[in-house]
């Protein structure tokens, strides 16, 4: 398949906070949120000046376009710009084949599924949608490695040179239902092979584990260790400083600007921590790259 266009596929946020109910609406299939979980997500959203994803990502397509030589849109599965109204316009303007890139890179079988059902929706509609070619999992995309473990020896290189090499580093990702896992998502395998990697680019000898954040508001189990957990552990063992690589995370949102900069942080400070992290990716030339060479070897 030759590279038509291509489209990032993430998430989704929010711009006004008012959106918030029929955002989570969407997260959760449809039921309806309790009004404090919506406070407290609201709240978080205002401690962060609200959230840059949509921005960064509109920013990181322009980038990929420059190197792709094809257009690159922007979806979102649970808020605009939707995946099913961009892929309708694609239909409409006659766009043969699309090279789909999920802007998650361990959960590219869920974001595949997703694009799968909106273009038989479409298709449905009398339209025909464009060819899909989806990439698979591409957290170990060399050049991705290479980015994080950039990012990994600047944020290292921050700290008195003293306090350098005993420093721990918690590579973090965004955590799944305990549920999820144990029915075969491969998630926690890809993640971990992503951390070894960027630590092995890195050359670091820091002693570094994997642990997941941003676990959801229910009773059910989720995926550990947690951050806060893993504080406390590096706590008890008398280190000085934490370092965050959030390799879940391609950009700022709230889970890295206040899971980890507002509330992992405080917990590492009143254990004793010095807090630091690496800097997001976000719409950086070296993301661009490792995109481009994904939507290219999908397209292939």
């Amino acid at each position: 398949m030759s590279l038509d266009e291509v489209l990032l596929l993430g998430h989704g946020t929010v711009e006004n906070l008012d959106d918030l109910p029929p955002f989570l609406a969407k997260i959760r299939h449809g039921r309806p949120s309790p009004p404090d979980l919506v406070a407290e997500l609201r709240r978080r959203y205002e401690a962060i000046g609200g959230s840059p994803l949509l921005r960064i990502s509109n920013e990181l397509a322009k980038e990929v376009e420059a190197r792709v030589g094809a257009r690159v849109r922007v979806a979102m599965r649970f808020w605009h710009p939707f995946a099913k109204d961009v892929l309708r316009e694609m239909a409409a303007a006659g766009c043969r084949s699309v090279s789909v890139v999920p802007l998650a890179p361990y959960s590219g079988h869920v974001y595949a599924a997703e694009m799968t059902r909106v273009a038989a929706e479409i298709a449905a509609e009398g339209l025909t949608p464009p060819a899909l070619s989806c990439a698979p999992n591409w957290g170990t995309e060399p050049l991705l490695v290479e980015a994080f473990a950039n990012e990994l020896v600047q944020a290292l290189a921050r700290l008195p040179e003293a306090r350098r090499a005993a420093a721990e580093v918690l590579f973090t990702a965004h955590s799944l239902p305990l549920a999820v896992v144990e029915r075969g998502d491969p998630y926690p395998d890809h993640v971990r092979s992503t951390a070894e990697a960027v630590a092995a680019h890195a050359g670091i000898l820091n002693p570094w584990r994997v642990v997941y954040q941003s676990q959801g508001a229910t009773a059910d189990p989720w995926l550990g260790p947690t951050v806060v957990e893993s504080i406390a552990d590096v706590a008890r063992r008398k280190a000085n400083d934490l370092v965050f690589c959030p390799i879940g995370f391609l950009s700022d949102h709230i889970e890295v600007l206040y899971d980890l900069d507002v509330e992992a942080k405080a917990h590492a400070e009143k254990a004793g921590l010095a807090y630091a992290r690496t800097i997001s990716l976000n719409a950086s030339p070296k993301l661009a790259d490792a995109i481009a060479a994904v939507a290219r070897r999908t397209a292939a």
